[in-house]
């Protein structure tokens, strides 16, 4: 026996390491969080057993690496654990009532917070609700309706709380929403979104720290081992602090603060002076990636080189000022940390490029990786070959484009949704590319989002099949690739002795499992550092 012998053995039909050229193995042992030991034979390792060794004897399984997801929310995710439940609605007067139903059972002039990860065309209406229909659901209390990241809806109550009127300044980068006659129908879009925002209280920590928990749970329960979530609050961030001191935690975290909403490099140095205690951490389960910029707008408002086709005098919104972002983000990389930038239009893309640019010129050395693209959803081939030259890494997620296909169409029409998210591009030209959901405009889930890389299905079917990739192709981007991202490939990635032990188990190769069925695979179990993290009641995602 070797020394006190292994934590955890598995035996199984294959174990893919992902190391470019190894024959799949049958049995890995585990000691502690990492990786001991590997063997070709499934009975290799048997000494390795001692009595304290938990033993899985499967061999119908296939073992893969747990996988990560570059580009997420998590923390809309444990919001929405608790939040009103729209995302079952189907119509309004559904939407509606359950709004009214949490307004009975809630004191007055308390928030009323809805969840995010809806989508208009959803409900039989095909379209949002208004103030003045909130306002039926609930008069006596503020009512928020978020639906993604990027828009908001309020009720009349919410908007005296902000004293929004028709007279208030629309803030550069935001949209302050109006109906036909001109009167304010609720609608708040990016930089407009923290006029009400701010007054929003946070739950209480016990209530984000359970929600915290069934979200986590539910990442890991589909695969799911490590996070990027690319909106952390300084607060979330201490929640999520207190999360992994109670044990709530069931996937790594690694969080982008969020300057969202900031306009100048001064707000950008104040929120590092806050960061400064978080520097240091060297937690394998929680730490700081870096800070997230928001270069412009979501699926209505995304900057584009030519204007929707619903609107030919409209092309998308800038948040940031070209020169004032170049300012924000050499204060962040000065100080030590990460950037990673949402642009999703092509216009956006190409102001990106040109800002990152301008930073690599003014600060030679910096480590690669230091400045990330999120999304590059409409980038081109010569924005993918100039992002390749400058070493920028970039961020895709095909969960989104799936489930946002049909609202996309009516903005951008059916050309520039089909080349939206070019993977086969970015991979063909050897680009740093890594895969996410951005939950909770996409849904989450390992085999979901490669099904979707691999097949280019959406909502409204196939959309640019040749940017599809391949399933082996697919794989590394939520795995080894992902952990390149994170600055992470000594410890995750592979399957090899020495690296952390998270991993997933399959009770069918998922390589060999058809269309619809790769798309609803579910791991049996996923461990994160050599521990079980898979809930036993099965995956319910917050959707």
């Amino acid at each position: 026996m070797t020394d006190h012998g292994a934590d955890l053995v598995i035996r199984a039909a294959a174990v893919h390491t992902l190391v470019p050229g190894q024959a799949p193995q049958r049995a890995r042992a585990v000691r502690g969080d990492r990786i001991a030991a590997l063997s070709p034979d499934p009975n290799g390792l048997d000494h390795w057993v001692s009595a304290h060794t938990t033993v899985h004897d499967l061999p119908g399984t296939t073992v893969l690496p747990a996988f990560e997801d570059t580009h997420t929310h998590l923390i809309f995710a444990a919001h929405g654990a608790h939040d009103v439940p729209v995302h079952q609605a189907r119509t309004i007067p559904e939407f509606l009532d359950l709004i009214r139903q949490r307004a009975e059972v809630t004191p007055e002039g308390q928030w009323i917070r809805t969840t995010t990860n809806w989508q208009e065309l959803n409900l039989a209406e095909r379209r949002m609700p208004t103030a003045a229909e909130l306002d039926q659901a609930a008069d006596r209390h503020p009512v928020l309706v978020k639906r993604g990241g990027h828009n908001d809806v309020v009720n009349t109550y919410a908007l005296r709380l902000a004293g929004i009127t028709e007279d208030t300044p629309v803030p550069p980068g935001g949209v302050i929403g109006r109906d036909a006659d001109g009167r304010l129908d609720g609608r708040l879009i990016d930089n407009a979104l923290s006029l009400v925002e701010h007054l929003v209280p946070a739950p209480d920590r016990a209530r984000r720290i359970d929600g915290l928990r069934l979200a986590t749970g539910q990442y890991a329960a589909t695969g799911i081992g490590t996070v990027r979530d690319c909106a952390v609050s300084p607060d979330d961030y201490a929640t999520l602090l207190a999360a992994r001191e109670s044990g709530a935690l069931s996937t790594r975290v690694r969080a982008l603060i969020a300057a969202i909403g900031l306009t100048s490099a001064a707000q950008v140095e104040d929120l590092l002076d806050v960061m400064e205690d978080w520097r240091y951490s060297s937690d394998p389960w929680l730490r700081v990636w870096g800070v997230k910029f928001v270069l412009d707008g979501g699926l209505e408002t995304g900057a584009t080189e030519e204007p929707y086709v619903c609107d030919h005098s409209y092309s998308g919104t800038l948040t940031w000022e070209p020169d004032a972002l170049v300012e924000a983000v050499e204060a962040v990389v000065r100080r030590g940390w990460r950037v990673g930038t949402h642009a999703y239009g092509d216009r956006a893309v190409r102001i990106l490029l040109d800002v990152y640019d301008r930073v690599l010129a003014r600060n030679s050395g910096l480590p690669t990786g230091t400045l990330v693209m999120e999304h590059g959803g409409l980038a081109g081939p010569e924005q993918r070959a100039r992002a390749v030259e400058l070493g920028i890494p970039v961020t895709i997620q095909q969960p989104l484009l799936h489930d946002t296909a049909e609202v996309e169409l009516g903005f951008w029409g059916p050309e520039r949704v089909a080349r939206l998210f070019p993977a086969r591009g970015w991979v063909d030209l050897g680009a740093q590319v890594s895969a996410g959901s951005d939950f909770p405009v996409g849904q989450f889930g390992a085999m979901r989002s490669v099904w979707g890389m691999t097949t280019r299905q959406t909502v409204i079917g196939v959309q640019g099949p040749e940017h599809a990739v391949t399933y082996d192709e697919a794989l590394t981007l939520h795995t080894t690739q992902a952990a390149r991202l994170l600055g992470e490939e000594h410890l995750r990635g592979t399957l090899t002795p020495g690296r952390l032990a998270d991993l997933t188990l399959w009770d069918q190769d998922p390589a060999h499992s058809p269309g619809d069925t790769l798309r609803d695979l579910n791991p049996t179990h996923t461990f994160v550092g050599g521990r079980l993290v898979t809930p036993t009641s099965g995956v319910r995602q917050v959707r």
